[in-house]
């Protein structure tokens, strides 16, 4: 079976979502249209926006039952990144706590989905 390689969020302006995420991850996207955006992350991941109003079948459930995970080497970059998206004006809905799996943080797009930034619990 092959691995899943995309993730597509559905969001209310594919524009206005991808300056969002240009200027989260630092480029811009590889396929831009009114109704999609396209953003092949370095790792060969790719991440689409695409306009909800279009999506079919239509979706059923809300936004923020997921979460797009981002692994930094440790906790003093976790709290750096918070700062940095703090002052970039992204809503944080957890800050920087220790839980079981590591040291995390939580922010929001746009649109609610949900983006965690964490350090894995160091052995």
């Amino acid at each position: 079976m092959t691995e899943p390689n995309m993730i597509i969020l559905y969001v209310t302006n594919p524009t206005a979502s991808a300056t969002f995420y240009q200027n989260l991850l630092g480029y811009a996207p590889v396929e831009a249209s009114p109704t999609f955006v396209m953003f092949a992350l370095k790792s060969g991941f790719m991440l689409g926006l695409w306009a909800k109003h279009t999506v079919e079948p239509i979706p059923t459930s809300d936004n923020g039952s997921s979460e797009l995970v981002f692994a930094i080497e440790n906790q003093q970059t976790v709290d750096q990144v918070s700062k940095e998206w703090k002052k970039r004006g992204l809503k944080i809905i957890q800050s920087p706590t220790t839980m079981d799996f590591g040291y995390t943080f939580v922010a929001v797009d746009l649109d609610g989905h949900r983006l965690r930034v964490f350090s894995p619990v160091q052995s």
